[in-house]
């Protein structure tokens, strides 16, 4: 694989130009309460402005659908969880990819059949929580050589505190191989990410073909209850 074109930024540092919000129980294009928000140079996940949670997972679209690419970003987490979220989003988050369009979610959809770059952060001193996962909504991989049932696997890299950055990168090559990197070490390989799979509802039925290839689709940031922030989104395409 070669590079097409040098690194370019997804985010201007100052606006969320370019970027489309989708929220279950909310219409595309709607930034439910200003959650998604330009704070210090970063994209920040913010709930200040919340009554309740309300499972309202949303997630931040940039407009352009990529393929082949390499994608860094850096991300933290604030000290803001809603209570009422399930309780697996402490100090979770992720960024999705090969994602269908936001505008081809429907209202009361509540995840985008995509396939995602999980991270987590320490929950409990002591036990191990890594962070660069791949989970699956409405989605499938191929890991060491079959495809895997788990909706989620961990990775390998080791566990982070909650406030502390950490540099990301994904590899995707099409609908072959995709890897994860964290601070710069590789931590997970899989194949063939593809339609599959359950834990997506609401979609509409004609979108979800299960064992269609994913060789493209869009990036999105997640909201899923848990304070985050996000700079330095950079991406470059790959032949």
């Amino acid at each position: 694989m070669t590079e097409v074109e040098e690194w370019r930024d997804l985010f201007n540092g100052e606006n969320l130009e370019g970027w489309t919000a989708k929220f279950h129980h909310h219409e595309s294009g709607e930034n439910y309460v200003n959650t998604f928000r330009v704070v210090d140079g970063t994209i920040q996940v913010n709930y200040d402005e919340y009554d309740s949670f309300d499972n309202r997972y949303g997630h931040l679209f940039f407009e352009e659908p990529f393929s082949s690419f390499h994608l860094m970003f850096d991300y933290r987490f604030t000290d803001q969880w809603m209570e009422d979220a399930p309780s697996y989003t402490y100090r979770n988050s992720g960024v999705m990819f090969h994602s269908q369009s936001p505008e081809s979610i429907l209202k009361e959809q509540d995840w985008p059949i995509s396939v995602e770059y999980q991270m987590l952060a320490e929950e409990e001193e002591g036990v191990s929580r890594p962070t660069g996962n791949m989970c699956s909504p409405g989605t499938d991989v191929v890991y060491n050589g079959d495809v895997d049932p788990r909706h989620c696997i961990n990775s390998s890299s080791d566990t982070y505190d909650w406030n502390e950055w950490v540099s990301a990168e994904l590899i995707v090559y099409g609908d072959s191989l995709v890897i994860h990197k964290v601070n710069g070490e590789e931590v997970l390989q899989y194949t063939k990410p593809q339609i599959g799979g359950g834990v997506v509802n609401g979609f509409d039925p004609k979108i979800k073909k299960d064992g269609t290839l994913l060789s493209e689709g869009y990036i999105g940031l997640q909201a899923e209850g848990q304070g985050v922030e996000f700079r330095n989104i950079r991406i470059k395409e790959l032949d």
